[in-house]
């Protein structure tokens, strides 16, 4: 799994863990989590253009005026809103109450105005690879992201359930882990792809005491993540 770790590292800094295990949660609800702290800075021009350019986008993909058949072409359910990116080839649901903001080191980011920690962040990487199954056996790939990426050292993480689903013939993983840490606990889904010679990753969080009620509203955002082809 070196070339796993060598991957994402050269996004997110390495962090070493103790093992975690697929855990089933006693009361079905699986958890997930992604990584602890949130840096948020000022936005600067060029980001703040490109996101209200692929905002108008998503108005266009609402109204039916981007192409059918594309992977962006669906309609956008009640309560939520569309991000489109057709530049960098990708689009997810957010919460319509949501406003965008800037993560370090990620393309593009969302978060609930009053919970810091209610938040979806997408970012990518390049890579030789073409498919997320070149990373390995999904299980142990999970594994090797959860614990040595997204855990810090003081935290425990534990995943719960992961997923493959294929859409128009690009593979997507996505799964539900939590970290833990004395006095809080962060929860979360994550969506991984591979396509346009690039490592995508979402990541949608909330705190680990509200994840029962936001855990179904913030799964049709790990679902809604998609890649598309760029075009020259």
């Amino acid at each position: 799994m070196a070339s796993l770790q060598n991957l994402i590292c050269s996004v997110s800094k390495q962090l070493v863990v103790p093992n975690c295990a697929v855990t089933a949660k006693p009361n079905g609800a699986p958890p997930s989590v992604v990584a602890a702290s949130s840096k948020e800075g000022s936005l600067n021009d060029s980001k703040v253009t490109k996101r209200r350019l692929a905002l108008f986008g998503a108005g266009a993909l609402a109204t039916g005026l981007l192409k059918t058949g594309s992977a962006f072409a669906e309609e956008v359910p009640k309560n939520y809103k569309s991000y489109v990116d057709a530049k960098d080839g990708y689009s997810y649901l957010y919460p319509a109450e949501w406003r965008d903001f800037d993560f370090l080191g990620h393309d593009s980011a969302f978060k609930d105005k009053n919970f810091a920690l209610q938040c979806v962040r997408v970012g990518f990487i390049p890579t030789e690879k073409t498919d997320v199954r070149d990373l390995g056996p999904m299980d142990e790939a999970i594994f090797n992201l959860v614990n040595n990426v997204y855990a810090a050292p003081n935290q425990i993480p534990s995943v719960y359930d992961m997923q493959e689903r294929t859409v128009d013939g690009k593979n997507y993983w996505t799964f539900e882990y939590d970290l833990e840490a004395p006095g809080y606990g962060v929860s979360a889904f994550a969506t991984v792809a591979i396509g346009n010679g690039r490592y995508y990753t979402l990541i949608v969080t909330a705190n680990e005491r509200r994840w029962s009620r936001l855990r179904n509203k913030l799964k049709v955002v790990a679902d809604s993540f998609k890649i598309s082809d760029l075009t020259a």
